[in-house]
């Protein structure tokens, strides 16, 4: 089983399924309109909806606002894709 990280503290707020704030985000792996994929302390998080784009991306302070309409969040546990394509493909 993998550690989970505590840097940071998690809060998600999610305002009227239009606008989602979240904090302790160390990473954002991908985003397109449908899904916005990131990794926080608390493990990987998927934002799932229609319409979806990153409004605010503040990487320093560990927080992200997606605008759109959001239908789902779900945890997974494990760390992103860190190292870019090399670590990847080897």
């Amino acid at each position: 089983m993998q550690e989970i990280r505590m840097d940071s503290p998690q809060n998600i707020v999610l305002e009227g399924r239009e606008r989602a704030t979240v904090t302790g985000v160390t990473e954002v792996v991908s985003f397109d309109e449908n899904e916005v994929v990131m990794e926080t302390g608390l493990g990987m998080l998927t934002v799932s909806g229609d319409g979806l784009h990153v409004e605010k991306l503040t990487l320093d302070v560990g927080e992200l606002v997606i605008a759109g309409r959001v239908d789902a969040m779900l945890y997974t546990e494990g760390q992103g894709t860190r190292g870019g394509f090399w670590s990847r493909f080897f």
